[in-house]
Parts: C-alpha cells; structure tokens; sequence
C-alpha cells in the first residue's frame, strides 16, 4: 500500500496526499524557477523535513532522558546551486529552550540530531549545518 499519493495539478503545481492521515499539501515551483512560489517547493520541503527530522530525533532522544525540549524554535536557511540545480546547503540553528542542560546533554542532543533518517539519507554532497544556540 502507498504511504503517499501525489497528483499534478498544472501550472507547476502538485498535491500530495499522506494516505493514513488523509492530510495533503500542495507545492509550486519556486518564482526563480517558473513558478508562482505560493506554496513550499519541493526543495522547501526537503529542508523542512531535514530541521523536523532532526528535531523529531532530538525529542525522542529528550523523551527517553526525561528531558524537555518544548519550545526549541528552528530557522532554516536553504541555498540552491546550478549546473545541476540542487539543493547545495542547508543550515538549520535551533534555538533551544532555556532548560539547564549540561554539558553533557547539549553534545548528546547536538550529536543526535545528526543522527535523524533525513540526514542519512540526503547525498554527501549537501551541506549539512547545524547551529545550536542553548538560551
């Protein structure tokens, strides 16, 4: 059975549908690539899902730890090459909550977040940056 179902709508546009949930979101191509940019492009999509990955892992690695990371805010930066347009750099900096965390805890998390499916998954060649800032 398909996880998702996707469709092509015209005029650059797609709606993918997530079969279990029945949730669907829509792309566009972005404006510097035919499109009208009113929704996430599809390399939009590829980061967030590498900064929700990331984050996803780091909340299971807290949960397990009775840790909190509620509130922990992430601003993503996605840099696009040419000759072949890709996706070149992604730089994701969380900003964590102000918790306490020790020393110890901050390099565990740091380190999980590299462990996420998304950043296993993604070519070598992607840049990979994650920042942290612990308030």
């Amino acid at each position: 059975m398909a996880t998702l179902k996707a469709e092509y709508l015209g005029e650059l546009r797609t709606q993918a549908t997530h079969v279990e949930s029945n949730t669907t979101i829509i792309t566009d191509a972005p404006v510097d690539n035919n499109g009208k940019g009113e929704a996430f492009s599809p390399t939009d999509l590829c980061a967030s899902a590498l900064a929700t990955c990331a984050m996803t892992i780091i909340g299971i690695y807290a949960q397990s730890h009775g840790m909190t990371v509620e509130g922990t805010k992430m601003d993503i930066v996605k840099v696009m090459a040419s000759e072949p347009r890709r996706i070149a750099k992604i730089e994701i900096t969380f900003t964590m909550p102000a918790n306490n965390y020790s020393d110890m805890a901050k390099a565990s998390i740091e380190k999980a977040a590299h462990t996420c499916p998304v950043s296993q998954s993604l070519n070598s060649d992607l840049e990979q940056v994650f920042n942290f800032i612990w308030l």
